[in-house]
């Protein structure tokens, strides 16, 4: 008898849901550095930009909770015994990981930050294989990320300029540690999502994550004003269906199916945030320099040979 969740681990389920996730934190990015002009909050300020972040979550994590609570025709409560794993994932997928993202992001432009954070495919990768030991490390696999690393490194070198290459700690340096952040907490996903519901930890995380990045920057001295434009209230409603949906989506992924085979087409994201980038920040110069289009294929191209030689697993 076949199993109803059969599904989801098929060749075009996988391609699909992931690609709806990887275009939807692709076009975070340009959301989020939308989200900073509407609101009216700089660079330099860092514990407003966490109480951004913290709102956008915790409005996530409600939304995730009330949809499935109306599907399910019940409110979703947090399972016996599933606290600690909602606080663990709470800190690696939400406050580490968005602490290190908003900041970084509001120190370097669109384009690079999407194509910086699609490095958590190779990091969750090396982490499923090397050091969870939940599947064996391939030469398909080692390809791959070679690749997508590489472009990341390219897209960083700017030949003829008095730096060639660009790297800050507040910059592309809080994005990549971002993207560790998220690459454990993908195997923290996998791990706890065999004892609980994928969607329940998803919902809770976020709310705990997102409350204590709201109470931490108020108490500190975060603010942020009351504005005007309706379309500031609508960008934040959208980026919290942004994580509620993701998050959603990819961690009954990654219950369901390798974490390579799942996490690899994490080096999309950068593609789709490259482009909306372009489109929405008008940063299409930059865009279409030629390390950033050698960035994109490499990374494009490191997809497709792991999951080329995946092929005969999955059905």
């Amino acid at each position: 008898m076949e199993n109803k969740n059969d599904w989801i681990t098929s060749t075009w389920a996988i391609f699909l849901l992931a690609m709806i996730c990887c275009f939807l934190w692709g076009s975070a990015t340009p959301s989020i550095k939308t989200g900073y002009e509407l609101f009216g909050i700089e660079s330099s300020e860092t514990l407003d930009i966490i109480l951004f972040a913290g709102i956008r979550f915790f409005l996530a994590g409600i939304l995730v909770i009330l949809i499935q609570s109306i599907m399910n025709k019940k409110f979703i409560k947090p399972e016996k015994g599933s606290i600690p794993s909602i606080i663990k994932l709470g800190f690696a997928q939400t406050i580490i990981q968005y602490f290190c993202f908003y900041v970084g992001l509001a120190h370097t432009t669109g384009v690079t930050g999407t194509i910086i954070s699609g490095a958590s495919g190779f990091f969750s990768i090396l982490l499923a294989s090397l050091l969870f030991r939940y599947e064996k490390m391939t030469s398909a696999k080692i390809i791959g990320c070679v690749l997508g690393l590489g472009g990341i490194i390219i897209m960083n070198v700017h030949p003829g300029s008095e730096n060639t290459f660009t790297f800050t700690f507040l910059g592309e340096g809080l994005v990549l540690l971002s993207t560790i952040s998220l690459a454990v907490s993908g195997i923290l996903c996998k791990k706890y999502g065999q004892k609980y519901n994928v969607v329940m930890l998803s919902g809770y995380q976020f709310i705990f994550g997102g409350l204590v990045m709201i109470i931490v920057s108020l108490i500190l001295g975060g603010r942020i004003a009351l504005v005007s434009n309706p379309t500031a209230y609508v960008l934040m409603l959208y980026m919290a269906l942004i994580s509620a949906v993701a998050y959603s989506l990819w961690g009954t992924l990654l219950k369901y199916n390798d974490v390579s085979k799942v996490t690899i087409f994490n080096f999309m994201t950068p593609l789709f945030g490259v482009l909306l980038s372009a489109i929405f920040l008008g940063e299409v110069e930059e865009a279409l320099q030629l390390n950033k289009l050698i960035a994109l294929v490499l990374v494009c191209l490191g997809i497709y040979i792991v999951n080329r030689k995946a092929k005969a697993v999955l059905k």
